[in-house]
């Protein structure tokens, strides 16, 4: 079993050496904690830089490395200002590796939760990378009370230039890090707007393989694709309803881009607005009562509500000029948008009961923000060095990182739900 654990280690040191996230704006108010070495521990270190409230202690800086509370040198750590050490091992129990794990309070020098014990199964680099982010979602949800979305993933777009002048278009998925990332679909044709089931386990999303907008449904892990809109005009910007059995959509099949509800099972369709502006990008509110989505109706791209069933629209958005890429919060709270100004268009968000905006960026070409699903944090597509990338900071505007997706140029991304 010694064998089998150093070769582990090994394993998990290779794991870990491409983890990469660039902090672009920190956050003064992050929170130190210390990390010590164990299989995995660089991804979880990494989730919580990711977080923005939260400042791991780096590895170089570290006095010793505990891998229990038995062997903590309460004095040393108390020196070095951290509050909260988490320290992991493995052990071997009926033959299997387990990873156990303990999260300690350094200046009352006792636990702050039980002992808790993973499963590593092989020791594979995927399933230690599934096991970190299971870790750092446990103890993220003790510390701040809030679940953690680490074990969750990002949809995107990739683009990739062939060199003839054309350019190939992948629809990808990646760890909540950036990491990990899956082909799902590659098309010569535009893919755009992907969209994620409330189960986690579909992606709605607008292909022109067959030389016009058309919305299709791919199962995440079975890669089964139905085109579910083929309209005349243009079929766009799919949104899931809450329950899984309907999608917000932007069709123009009546001439301008009105905002309509597809019955998935039924196929039954409903248009939702009647103007003679152009609707589109909708998004469910949490309850599933009401649809948010953009419009020019009052002269200018801003953001207005809507009931399920239809009615008159209500006008949200009025700081600015230019007000676009609608997502709501899980808890209706609050709106992330792309905001323009003066040629700039950065990531803002307001909430929607004092009607407050925060400005979180300061790119200037950002755009397709994404609301994690636990409401802490927003993904979002900007561009460094004439390519796409994507960075996430918290919804206070505490921190700002940039995901390490090198060499790819992508767009749009959308942020999983939790899984069921």
């Amino acid at each position: 079993m010694k064998i089998r654990l150093i070769l582990l280690l090994s394993m998990v040191a290779t794991a870990t050496q491409a983890l990469e996230i660039t902090i672009t704006r920190g956050n003064e108010t992050a929170l130190p904690i210390a990390i010590a070495p164990f299989p995995g521990s660089a991804i979880v270190a990494n989730d919580f830089r990711l977080s923005g409230e939260f400042a791991p202690l780096p590895e170089e800086q570290m006095i010793s490395k505990p891998t229990h509370i038995d062997n903590v040198n309460f004095t040393d750590w108390r020196m070095l200002e951290v509050p909260t050490l988490l320290t992991g091992r493995v052990i071997n129990i009926g033959g299997k590796p387990k990873l156990e794990i303990q999260l300690i309070n350094v200046y009352q020098q006792k636990l702050l939760m039980k002992p808790y014990r993973f499963s590593l199964g092989d020791g594979g680099d995927k399933k230690i990378r599934q096991t970190a982010h299971a870790v750092s979602d446990l103890v993220y949800k003790k510390l701040t009370g809030v679940r953690g979305v680490f074990s969750t993933h990002i949809a995107y777009i990739s683009v990739k230039n062939r060199g003839d002048g054309d350019r190939i278009y992948t629809l990808e998925l990646a760890d909540a890090d950036g990491e990990n990332a899956q082909v799902m679909l590659t098309s010569s044709a535009p893919l755009l707007s992907p969209s994620w089931s409330p189960d986690g386990r579909k992606l709605a999303y607008v292909s022109f393989e067959n030389r016009r907008s058309e919305v299709w449904i791919q199962g995440v892990y079975t890669g089964e694709r139905t085109k579910i809109a083929s309209f005349e005009g243009k079929n766009s910007a799919p949104a899931w309803s809450p329950d899984g059995g309907k999608l917000a959509l932007s069709l123009s099949r009546d001439g301008n881009s009105e905002i309509y509800t597809l019955d998935i099972g039924s196929s039954t369709l409903k248009r939702i607005t009647k103007n003679r502006a152009v609707d589109t990008e909708p998004v469910w509110s949490a309850s599933g009562d009401r649809i948010v989505f953009l419009s020019d109706r009052s002269g200018r791209p801003q953001i207005y509500q809507i009931g399920k069933e239809g009615g008159r629209a209500q006008r949200l958005t009025y700081k600015g000029h230019y007000n676009t890429s609608p997502d709501l919060s899980a808890d209706g709270r609050y709106l992330v948008m792309l905001g323009g100004d003066s040629g700039n268009y950065r990531i803002a968000v307001q909430d929607l009961n004092s009607g407050v905006v925060r400005i979180l960026s300061d790119n200037r070409q950002d755009e397709s923000p994404s609301f994690a699903p636990n409401d802490r944090l927003i993904v979002y597509a900007t561009q460094n060095d004439g390519e796409g990338v994507l960075e996430v900071t918290s919804v206070d505007g505490g921190g700002v990182q940039q995901l390490s997706l090198e060499g790819k140029d992508v767009r749009e991304p959308s942020w999983s739900p939790f899984l069921r």
